[in-house]
């Protein structure tokens, strides 16, 4: 069984020292601690580690411990608290209690009392870990949940083939409640993180579906069912704006499952609809979505709206089989798009023994394409650049291998410029963002989702496209960005620190300082009584 892990925070690193050597963390299945100096720093590595325990003191700058631990039951619920402090003051204790911490130790920390207090936490760990695998307790859950009935509708609520006035009536005999006013179907699937776990596929899936129940459902009012081997989860949204909310909250949810279940979970989230007729549309877009796992990475939620600069759209003609040719296109590979295309024709010679017949299914099958690229704002006359005449072009043809080759190469070119497209809506969603940086930077309120509100955006979906672009994460740009304009105003002029400090966006001095000198090694005014005498 793997090693739990622990985050210790404490401005004063002797005290981590004296705590480390006091026990044997392996002999308690406990890994090495690792180790933040304040609150700030800690809520960073926690975001990063997703540690089991974090231990931490009370007094600290920047952020004390008993503000740490009401973030972290934002960020790392399921980590276990454990406070000590030199202070035995009631109100600290009371505080503690608020915030379900697991213990409170008082200072100077005894060796047995310290391996009294690992020993419960990892014995409640192993209870809380045994919950989620154990096989028998997941496969009683699965045979008992989910009624039939319910299964059933929820399933032809996304494959859209209930009549609208069949809807109310089923919803209301099967005691269902929906009441939206929006919704976003959103798709989770899941497959082992490691190849060393022992579990079969379909169990892993039913433990995974556990925790969506118990994180997910009562916050977005969720309806969770299995369709094709995935979990589907209808999520009932106040206002449609709220899908960002959704995104970031299923974000989490991803990297939660892969530490408490062992899976590495993706969600893709469809598009947001305000009937449940148009629930099976949401649905595509979530399967689109989730496809595109190939280009963003797995265990993070996908948004169909912020990944595509393409418009959805319902049109009146939209044969089945086009449907994965347009899929293929948005972001399949050229081997994948030709076996599409290959269905589609082998379908087309189908259509009909006439002439007459041929003539109408290409006149309709142009103007879908032509519809598709217009929606998807690409360049229409350079699609079709190297011909005048495409009907005609497409009339002639001689055979259905012909007709297979030319649209092939059609469906090749909508895909260089989808994919050209995507490319520079992402440049210029970052550079959108970089510049907001450079004008905001002074602002001490300026945060990420400072910066995501503006773009109209989650802060997953940012997060990700900006670290892939940039090399840095947000925090890590807005801190260089800073400590750039420090460098030029300490070496240009002769403004105190406090003075530079509130000019680029911090509150307070002394994290200025702090910030500055472990990007530097020095502090501000060192650094410039140095460069100065350099020069």
């Amino acid at each position: 069984m793997s090693q739990y892990s622990i985050l210790f925070v404490d401005d004063e690193e002797e005290v981590f020292q004296i705590i480390l050597r006091k026990l044997d963390w392996e002999s308690l299945e406990f890994s090495v601690p690792s180790y933040a100096r304040n609150g700030r720093e800690a809520l960073e590595l926690a975001e990063e580690l997703q540690p089991d325990v974090v231990m931490t003191d009370i007094k600290m700058p920047y952020m004390d411990g008993l503000e740490l631990g009401r973030q972290l039951k934002q960020t790392c619920p399921q980590a276990k608290i454990v406070i000590f402090s030199g202070f035995d003051r009631f109100e600290y204790a009371q505080e503690a209690i608020k915030l379900e911490v697991e213990e409170y130790i008082l200072k100077p920390i005894d060796a047995d009392e310290l391996r009294s207090v690992f020993q419960r936490l990892r014995e409640k760990l192993d209870r809380e870990r045994a919950e989620k695998r154990d096989i028998d307790k997941l496969h009683q859950y699965y045979m008992e949940s989910l009624p039939v009935l319910q299964d059933s509708l929820y399933t032809s609520l996304i494959e859209g083939c209930i009549p609208q006035e069949e809807i109310n009536r089923l919803i209301s005999s099967y005691q269902i409640d929906l009441p939206g006013p929006y919704y976003a179907v959103c798709l989770v699937h899941a497959s082992a993180a490691s190849p060393n776990l022992e579990i079969e596929p379909f169990l892993l899936s039913v433990s995974v579906k556990k925790l969506a129940e118990e994180q997910l459902v009562e916050r977005w009012r969720g309806k969770l069912f299995t369709y094709l081997d995935n979990t589907v989860l209808i999520a009932q949204l106040t206002e449609s704006t709220e899908v960002t909310s959704l995104t970031d909250s299923l974000d989490r949810f991803c990297r939660l499952a892969r530490h408490l279940c062992g899976a590495t979970v993706t969600i893709g989230i469809g598009q947001v609809c305000s009937s449940l007729r148009e629930l099976s549309a949401s649905y595509t877009g979530a399967v689109d979505a989730l496809s595109c796992r190939v280009i963003y990475g797995n265990t993070r939620a996908i948004n169909i709206a912020e990944i595509s600069p393409l418009e959805i759209t319902d049109n009146d003609w939209n044969p089945q089989f086009l449907q994965q040719v347009f899929q293929q296109i948005k972001t399949g590979s050229r081997e994948n798009l030709e076996q599409a295309v290959h269905r589609c024709v082998r379908q087309v010679s189908g259509q009909g023994n006439n002439l007459q017949k041929y003539r109408l299914f290409l006149m309709e099958l142009l103007m879908e394409f032509f519809r598709f690229g217009s929606n998807n704002q690409l360049n229409v006359d350079k699609i079709w650049s190297e011909s005048r005449d495409i009907y005609n072009e497409a009339l002639h043809l001689e055979s259905p291998e012909e007709l297979e080759q030319w649209l092939l190469a059609l469906c090749a070119k909508l895909q260089e410029l989808v994919a050209h497209r995507r490319q520079n809506t992402t440049r210029s969603f970052v550079g959108k963002a970089v510049d907001y940086v450079r004008e905001h930077y002074a602002d001490q309120s300026l945060s990420v989702e400072m910066v995501c509100r503006s773009l109209g955006v989650s802060t997953s979906y940012f997060s990700t496209v900006f670290k892939k672009e940039t090399g840095k994460t947000f925090i890590g740009y807005l801190t260089d960005y800073r400590m750039e304009q420090a460098v030029q105003l300490l070496l240009e002029g002769d403004e105190k620190t406090y003075v530079i400090a509130g000019k680029l966006g911090y509150s307070d001095p002394n994290y200025f300082s702090y910030v500055f000198k472990k990007q530097f090694g020095v502090s501000p005014t060192r650094y410039r009584v140095r460069e100065r005498n350099k020069a």
